[in-house]
């Protein structure tokens, strides 16, 4: 499995821990950065998870910023990713079981580390339902 990861300076520290424990599950683990706490942009380091993932360069992405919610903004105005802003372990399966999302992304300053290595693991353990969530999941790119 691959995984690329990326993160603002609020997530610094996480990103680091989750690709620790990643590694050691011998997942492959693509580092965007930042891998400093000096301030920068969330762009910067989302838009390339999101590329690889919308180009199967990466089986799924992870982000983290403060918030979550600038990090998930950001992936979700690429048309192949489905980012769902996380906070519990219960909200990370439905994301995936019903929304077949792509990416997770998680809110560094409101989620505890093992609470958020948690819902990696959930993340990555959890498989799409598909059935009736199928039909709302082809609904949700835009074709404009």
């Amino acid at each position: 499995m691959k995984i690329s990861i990326g993160n603002d300076h609020a997530g610094t520290d996480y990103k680091f821990a989750i690709m620790k424990h990643l590694e050691a599950k011998g997942i492959t683990v693509k580092n965007y950065g930042t891998d400093s706490n000096e301030s920068v942009d969330y762009p910067d380091f989302v838009h390339p998870v999101a590329n690889d993932v919308e180009n199967k360069k990466a089986d799924f992405g992870i982000i983290i910023c403060g918030s979550g919610n600038g990090a998930n903004m950001t992936a979700n105005k690429h048309q192949g990713i489905r980012s769902a802003l996380c906070w519990t372990k219960e909200i990370t399966t439905l994301a995936r079981q019903h929304n077949d999302a792509n990416i997770l992304s998680i809110p560094a300053r409101y989620t505890a580390l093992p609470q958020a290595i948690a819902m990696v693991d959930t993340f990555l353990e959890t498989k799409f339902e598909g059935g009736r969530h199928q039909k709302r999941v082809d609904k949700i790119p835009v074709n404009c």
